[in-house]
């Protein structure tokens, strides 16, 4: 008769273990995508602070060169068309972030022109005002280069997450899916030819 008894059970024991499992791994699985989405946060944060200091740069630099308008309205044309791209963590899709990187690498494309054009004025170099600007620049494509690889690896840890065994099955019952990285600009492994 106790060997009746036992055999449920066994088989409770091993149910509720399995269900134990399951909400353990679903809960860790919410807790890494949720890790990659403030990892993306992160991303476009820095991303906002570089557009929020390109007005200053742009003012500063247009009381030296108020002829280079060209140059100036293709830096606030390029930071416009950025802050209007915008990725919901949920829909991070490899199209969506080449979308965003291309609006980004655009300003970063008219931020150097710029910064070009600086060189033809020593008094504006010699600026306090846009020396400061410059460094903030200059930290703020620092942090952006950190957040993107934070975000890349946090991208990563979820990504394998989500395709090793046995939590793959997990995921797939819940619908976790795979996130895309940052990736390299096209070129980018080629040094810029540099000539005086």
């Amino acid at each position: 008769m106790k060997k009746k008894w036992i055999t449920p059970v066994i088989i409770v024991a091993v149910i509720v273990m399995l269900i134990a499992w399951c909400v353990s791994s679903y809960n860790s699985l919410v807790t890494q995508e949720e890790g990659v989405n403030t990892a993306w946060s992160n991303v476009e944060n820095q991303y906002q602070r570089r557009s929020d200091l390109i007005p200053n740069l742009v003012n500063t630099v247009k009381g030296y060169a108020a002829h280079e308008k060209e140059t100036l309205d293709a830096v606030v044309s390029a930071r416009a068309k950025a802050t209007q791209t915008h990725i919901d963590p949920e829909s991070l899709t490899t199209e969506n972030i080449a979308a965003y990187q291309q609006a980004q690498n655009a300003v970063g494309s008219a931020l150097s022109r710029l910064l070009v054009t600086v060189e033809r004025y020593p008094d504006l170099k010699a600026n306090e005002n846009f020396k400061e600007l410059q460094a903030q620049l200059e930290g703020t494509e620092n942090r952006i280069s950190v957040e993107r690889r934070k975000f890349n690896e946090a991208a990563r840890a979820f990504n394998t997450t989500i395709r090793r065994f046995p939590k793959n099955l997990v995921a797939g019952m819940f619908g976790f899916e795979k996130r895309p990285y940052f990736e390299a600009q096209e070129g980018s492994d080629k040094a810029p030819e540099v000539n005086f």
